[in-house]
């Protein structure tokens, strides 16, 4: 078996955290534009007409942030499962209790986050990636090559479905609008409860995540990982150049030729999000594939501040969304409305640039927690 030294599996794994503080940061642009450009709301797929250039930018950027993080999920189980030094040890108890205990956050802290009440309990990403753990759980004892299969044929397969669909108080509506359809479930005279991310494309991903990480092993070289991630990234935008290139399959809406080639290009990368499209997630995890090959070789003093914010996710996850919530409200009774009942941005450049600040500042209090979670003896600290 071929051996690498501790500082090299080190920056293996250190590329990972990059990756999702990469990620963190584009999700923070994402909810900065929900947020304080919530006037120009975008569709799903977008409406190219009344979408400008850089609202359509701010949001295909943000495409890359659950397919990344529930891939990543999948393979940081691997890593558990089969750490560096010691035995191998089964990563479905602590799937099962994140899993739950994520879902229970979405729910609760985080439900209240997005609204300021509890009117409506919205299960969106958290509640993906809580759910996936548990599918993750679940089949974790099967052969490597059984849950390869099962990923791809999710993934490729789903798209088969969406034909199918069930009526509000019709049988079947309510594991349908979980599985596959967005909607409102479980009606109640108490409270709403809405399944904006419908969960089993989310499954198939976190699998293959999980199937593909033993790359990322001391048996593996550098050069026969890289080769891996080149070749599928290459076979991910392959397979969407000619999928999506003739119309074929994969997507529920056929790109258009534009009056320009910018117009064009934005109609082929118009991709359906809830649930995500096979074209759309072609197009995110090849990227992430590319970009997990190309971290390795980042500048350690860059990697450090990027892998900071991937280091305590759930932590910049909710603090970054109470910091919102109190902006907004400071802004809508301080400031005032300026569309109707919302205050917004005039233009998506201050969304970006408020993302900048709001990255300076978050980033102090993510490193403190993240290096108190390390060195902290609690168990539940991991979690965040």
């Amino acid at each position: 078996m071929n051996t690498v030294s501790q500082s090299v599996l080190k920056k293996r794994i250190d590329s990972i955290d990059i990756m999702r503080g990469i990620v963190m940061l584009i999700m923070l642009l994402d909810h900065v534009r929900e947020r304080f450009f919530f006037h120009e709301q975008v569709t799903d797929p977008m409406t190219l007409d009344s979408t400008s250039t850089g609202l359509f930018i701010s949001r295909f950027a943000a495409h890359f942030c659950a397919p990344t993080f529930v891939f990543l999920t999948g393979v940081s189980a691997w890593l558990y499962n089969h750490p560096q030094f010691g035995p191998e040890r089964s990563a479905r108890s602590f799937l099962i209790k994140r899993g739950l205990f994520i879902i229970a956050l979405e729910c609760t802290v985080i439900t209240f986050q997005w609204m300021g009440n509890y009117e409506m309990i919205w299960l969106q990403v958290m509640w993906a990636i809580g759910i996936s753990m548990l599918a993750l759980a679940l089949l974790i004892g099967l052969p490597r090559v059984w849950l390869g299969v099962i990923g791809l044929v999710i993934v490729f397969g789903h798209n088969m479905l969406t034909p199918i669909q069930f009526s509000p108080g019709e049988w079947g509506y309510t594991l349908w609008a979980i599985l596959h359809d967005r909607g409102n479930i479980l009606p109640n005279d108490f409270i709403g409860i809405r399944a904006s991310y419908p969960v089993l494309p989310w499954i198939g991903v976190i699998l293959l995540g999980y199937v593909m990480a033993p790359i990322y092993s001391a048996s593996f070289e550098d050069k026969q990982r890289h080769k891996i991630l080149i070749q599928l990234g290459l076979s991910c935008f392959v397979i969407f150049a000619i999928l999506r290139g003739f119309n074929i399959y994969g997507e529920t809406l056929d790109w258009q030729q534009g009056d320009s080639i910018l117009m064009t290009l934005k109609s082929v990368f118009n991709l359906t999000k809830y649930p995500p499209s096979l074209a759309f997630l072609l197009v995110t995890i090849g990227g992430t594939l590319f970009c997990l090959r190309a971290l390795e070789k980042v500048n350690p003093r860059y990697g450090k501040v990027l892998s900071t914010f991937g280091s305590a996710p759930m932590f910049f996850y909710i603090v970054h969304l109470y910091l919102l919530l109190a902006m907004y409200r400071f802004a809508v009774n301080v400031i005032g409305p300026n569309y109707g009942d919302l205050y917004g941005f005039t233009d998506i450049s201050w969304v970006w640039i408020t993302t900048v600040i709001l990255a300076v500042l978050l980033y102090f209090p993510t490193k403190w927690f993240s290096q108190y979670k390390h060195q902290s003896k609690q168990g539940w600290i991991k979690y965040f």
